[in-house]
C-alpha cells in the first residue's frame, strides 16, 4: 500500500511498496489485520479470497485475523498455508482470485506484513488501493454510529473458510516446467532461509534432478533469514567451496528473490543477474523490445554493460511493482532489482527466487562455462556505496532544499563519472543515500557528506 496511511498514528508500522509492515502483535496486530481484510473484502471484489503465509511464528495468527475480516463480509477464504510470495501470485492469476501474502520478505521473524494481490497475481491498481485505504480509515478510526462504518455481514452471508494444503503443488508443476534441464549435470548448493522456499525448492530441484545440497530448510518459526538467506548470501560461500558446487543459491525468507554465489564463494547480485540474462535472451533474439526495466537502484555499470550490446533500459522508482508496470507497458520481458527481485514476464507476474534460480542453472548449463566466466564478463560493476539514515519523517526530504543543493555540488564533481540517488524509504523511517564513483573510496567521501547534510537538515 501507498504511504498515505502511514501519517496515521499508528506508531512505526510501515505502508510502503510491499504492503503493510511492522512488529506482528505490537504493530501490527490481530485486530489490524481483521479490519484490513474487511476492507479488502469490501473493495477487492468477488467470493473467494486466497491466503498465503512465509514461516514466520506470528503468521498463522494474523491469517487467521485477516481470514476473520474476509469472512465477516461474506468473503469465501482458502488457506493454502506457506508458500512462497510468488507462488501464491501464481495461484492467483491461476484461479482468477484476489489473494493476501503474510510475510515481512527478508526482515527478521519478529516482523511481518501482508501484501495483497489483484485476482490477476499482480499488486494492486492505485484507485484500489486508495480505495482500500480509505476504507481502513473508516474501520479503525471513525466511531460506530458515526455514519463511517458498514455493518459486516448477515450471520447467514458469512463466509467459509477452508484449507488448501494441496495448492502449492500447481506451482511446483509450473516451475518444472518453466525450464530445461535435461542432461544438466550441474551442481548448487541451496539455502532456503528457513523460509517459505524450503516447501518448494528442493523437491523442485530433486525432480529436476539436479544435485542439490540444500540448507536451512528447518524453520521453526523464528530461524527464519536468521544468518542465513539472500541477505547473508556471502556466509554460503564455504560451503559452495566445500561442495565443489557449480552454483550457489540464497533465497529470501518468501523466496521472491535470489542472490546467487559462483563457484569461488563470489556473490552475484540481481544487477548482474540481470546483465547475464538480458544478454543471454538478446542474442537468441527472445528480448522482446530489446530492452529491460530496472529500477533507479540499479549499477551503472549494468547501464553500461547493456547499452555496449545495443540492449535499452526503462528505469523505474524502487519496487517490484514499478518494474512489473514497466514490463506490461512497454511489453518488456525480463526486469528487475539489484536485491535480487528478478521478473520474467513471460512465466511469472513478479520476482520469484526459485524460477530465477532455475533459469540460471539452465542458462549455465546450456553456456558450459563456469558461472565466475560468465559473470565476470556481464559487467563492469561501479563502486557503490548504500546507506540508510534514521530519520522521524522521511517525507520531508523532497522540501530539503540544503540537501539538494549538496546532491548539486557532489554531481557537478562526479561530472559523467559517478551517480548521485537520495529517496525516502518505503518500508522504515529512513532515508536511503546512494554514490556510485569510479573508486569505492570516493564513493564514500560523497556519501558521507550527504550523510552529515541529511541528519542536520532532516532530524534538527
Amino acid at each position: 500500500m501507498p504511504s498515505r496511511i502511514g501519517s496515521l498514528r499508528l506508531g512505526s508500522l510501515q505502508f510502503g511498496t510491499d504492503g503493510l509492515r511492522g512488529i506482528a502483535n505490537s504493530e501490527l496486530t490481530p485486530e489490524l489485520a481483521l479490519a484490513l481484510g474487511r476492507a479488502a473484502a469490501r473493495h477487492l471484489g468477488g467470493e473467494r479470497f486466497l491466503l498465503g503465509r512465509d514461516t514466520r511464528r506470528s503468521g498463522p495468527m494474523l491469517a487467521a485475523a485477516l481470514a476473520g475480516g474476509l469472512a465477516s463480509e461474506g468473503v469465501d477464504v482458502i488457506d493454502v498455508g506457506v508458500i512462497p510470495t510468488p507462488g501464491l501470485a501464481w495461484l492467483a492469476a491461476d484461479r482468477r482470485l484476489p489473494a493476501a501474502m503474510i510475510s515481512a520478505s527478508h526482515n527478521p521473524f519478529h516482523d511481518n506484513g501482508i501484501k495483497l494481490l489483484s485476482e490477476g497475481g499482480t499488486k494492486l491498481a492505485d484507485a484500489v488501493e486508495e480505495a482500500v485505504e480509505g476504507e481502513l480509515d473508516r474501520l479503525l478510526f471513525l466511531p460506530p454510529g458515526s455514519g463511517g462504518q458498514l455493518p459486516p455481514a448477515a450471520a447467514e452471508r458469512v463466509g467459509d473458510l477452508a484449507v488448501d494444503p494441496e495448492a502449492i503443488a500447481g506451482y511446483a508443476d509450473h516451475l518444472v516446467e518453466s525450464v530445461d534441464l535435461a542432461g544438466t549435470r550441474l551442481r548448487v548448493v541451496c539455502d532456503c532461509a528457513n523460509g517459505a522456499a524450503a516447501r518448494v525448492a528442493p523437491g523442485v530441484l530433486a525432480r529436476l534432478s539436479i544435485d542439490a545440497v540444500v540448507l536451512a530448510a528447518e524453520p521453526d518459526g523464528t530461524n527464519i533469514n536468521a544468518g542465513c538467506g539472500s541477505t547473508h548470501a556471502a556466509r554460503l560461500g564455504p560451503q559452495v567451496l566445500a561442495a565443489g558446487a557449480d552454483l550457489g543459491l540464497a533465497f529470501d525468507g518468501d523466496a521472491d528473490r535470489l542472490i546467487a554465489l559462483d563457484e569461488h564463494g563470489e556473490v552475484i547480485d540481481g544487477d548482474r543477474l540481470l546483465a547475464l540474462f538480458a544478454v543471454d535472451l538478446h542474442e537468441r533474439g527472445q528480448l522482446e523490445g530489446d530492452a529491460i526495466a530496472v529500477t533507479v537502484l540499479s549499477n551503472l555499470g549494468l547501464h553500461r554493460a547493456l547499452q555496449e550490446k545495443g540492449i535499452g533500459v526503462v528505469q523505474t522508482p524502487v519496487g517490484d511493482r514499478h518494474v512489473a508496470d514497466a514490463l506490461d507497458a512497454h511489453g518488456l520481458v525480463l526486469g528487475g532489482e539489484q536485491s535480487g527481485h528478478l521478473i520474467f514476464r513471460r512465466e511469472a507476474t513478479t520476482g520469484d527466487g526459485i524460477l530465477t534460480a532455475l533459469k540460471l542453472i539452465e542458462l549455465a548449463a546450456r553456456k558450459r562455462r563456469p558461472i565466475s566466466e560468465l559473470a565476470s564478463h556481464a559487467m563492469r560493476r561501479m563502486p557503490q556505496e548504500l546507506r540508510a539514515v534514521p530519520v522521524a519523517e522521511p517525507r520531508r526530504l523532497a522540501d530539503a532544499g540544503a540537501v539538494w543543493e549538496e546532491v548539486s555540488l557532489v554531481e557537478a564533481e562526479l561530472g559523467g563519472e559517478g551517480r548521485v540517488l537520495l529517496r525516502a524509504s518505503g518500508t522504515e523511517p529512513a532515508v536511503r543515500v546512494m554514490v556510485e564513483a569510479e573508486t569505492i573510496e570516493r564513493a564514500e567521501q560523497y556519501v558521507e557528506r550527504l550523510i552529515a547534510v541529511v541528519e542536520r537538515e532532516l532530524n534538527a
